[in-house]
């Protein structure tokens, strides 16, 4: 059996990945040629599943980020850690950010003009989601390093960014309170 660190597994799971996202943008631009007549509807759902996937990655890093801090620099598990980090960062997180972030402009622009508190609201809190992203990829590159200066307990707290503001920016856009 081959361990998840060898490089052929991970050129397959890299392969596999890209796939997915040219399927998933190759669907997008079909779409806009397409025009359907409930365009508004698919982009909707597209958004959806790269914000589903986006904050998988958002919940899931913290989790590993608390492993990886109880493990010894340099160990096998350390470096486990290091791959999966690597591969939930560069595979998951960064293109399903970039999706969540174009398909939702293109649905503010479309739908709402970019008018409405509610939506400056959600789009102020989708700005902090993504410098929590970018914090997350900065400690990424940090373990890394071996060089992670945080504790399990710090990162359990960073743990409930993700959830706190997802919260808001889903009851923001639900429920549009400042319409």
């Amino acid at each position: 059996m081959e361990e998840q660190t060898d490089l052929k597994p991970a050129n397959y799971a890299r392969r596999r990945a890209y796939l997915a996202i040219g399927i998933f943008v190759a669907v997008a631009i079909g779409l806009l040629i397409w025009n359907p007549a409930d365009l508004y509807l698919w982009v909707k759902a597209l958004h959806i599943i790269a914000v589903i996937s986006w904050m998988a990655g958002l919940l899931y890093m913290p989790r590993l980020f608390i492993y990886h801090t109880d493990a010894a620099p340099g160990s096998v598990q350390s470096e486990t850690f290091k791959m999966m980090e690597q591969r939930l960062l560069k595979v998951i997180m960064n293109p399903a950010m970039m999706l969540t972030w174009i398909f939702g402009l293109y649905l503010a622009w479309s739908v709402y003009g970019f008018q409405g508190t509610w939506l400056h609201a959600k789009i102020a809190l989708v700005v902090l989601l993504t410098v929590v992203h970018i914090f997350f990829s900065r400690s990424v590159k940090a373990f890394a390093r071996d060089d992670n200066r945080r504790s399990a307990r710090y990162w359990r707290y960073m743990n409930e960014a993700p959830t706190v503001l997802m919260i808001a920016i889903v009851v923001l856009a639900v429920v549009k309170p400042f319409s």
